[in-house]
């Protein structure tokens, strides 16, 4: 069964300050089904990154629907659902894994975990005990679980921002580059995990230079260039 279908995407954004319009991606088509990892490549700049945020409701597509099936509210087109809507789905139903660490002022690493499965409405105790589990997984050192994250590494904070999406085992996960920063060892870690969750029916979308990593993962690929998927 498909958990994501997009039909007819594009993307642009208009410069103000320059009167130009820049293309970022245009009529993307494709199927996700549940338990698939699809694999976007191509260089940067192509228009990877805004498909996911599209998808994400981070950016508002011009053109298109966004259909996901969701759990809570069934067929839903992401690119006409509420902000309420879109609230609840990113909280409970879709994972998105960034190259930046985005966490709340005063809270350490282990409490950005736990707050993913807190805000989900767990109680404290598991949410503590998942979010343990979780560090320890991703090799995050125990040092580091009671400190602001704004101090981490590149790689620290990558590997935080896969725990505190992982944690939650979502039914759509976006990924944008989530191996960018990492060693060959938390690579390995990275693809048991998501291994795991496909198994689980845990549709993904990722975003990829690390084309070795991609084998073995991922179920297709599709290359972009300009805005446009190549054939």
């Amino acid at each position: 069964m498909s958990i994501l279908k997009i039909e007819g995407l594009s993307k642009n954004f208009y410069l103000h300050h320059v009167e130009r319009e820049i293309k970022s991606c245009t009529d993307i088509n494709f199927t996700l089904e549940q338990g698939e990892f699809i694999g976007i490549v191509g260089l940067s700049g192509a228009g990877k990154s805004t498909i996911m945020k599209c998808i994400n409701r981070s950016y508002l597509p011009m053109e298109g629907s966004i259909l996901y099936n969701s759990k809570a509210f069934g067929e839903i087109d992401l690119c006409k659902a509420s902000e309420r809507e879109m609230l609840y789905l990113r909280k409970y139903e879709i994972g998105y894994v960034s190259q930046f660490l985005n966490v709340m002022p005063r809270t350490t690493a282990k409490e950005h975990v736990m707050n993913a499965l807190l805000d989900m409405g767990e109680n404290e105790k598991i949410a503590e005990e998942k979010a343990i589990v979780m560090l320890s997984y991703f090799k995050l050192p125990e040092r580091l679980w009671d400190i602001y994250p704004n101090t981490f590494s590149g790689g620290e904070r990558l590997r935080l921002n896969l725990a505190h999406t992982m944690v939650k085992k979502p039914r759509l996960m976006l990924l944008d580059e989530p191996t960018a920063s990492l060693d060959n060892k938390t690579k390995i870690l990275v693809k048991e995990m998501l291994q795991k969750l496909k198994s689980k029916d845990t549709g993904m979308l990722g975003i990829f230079h690390d084309l070795e990593f991609m084998e073995g993962v991922c179920d297709k690929v599709f290359n972009i260039s300009e805005g446009e998927f190549l054939c």
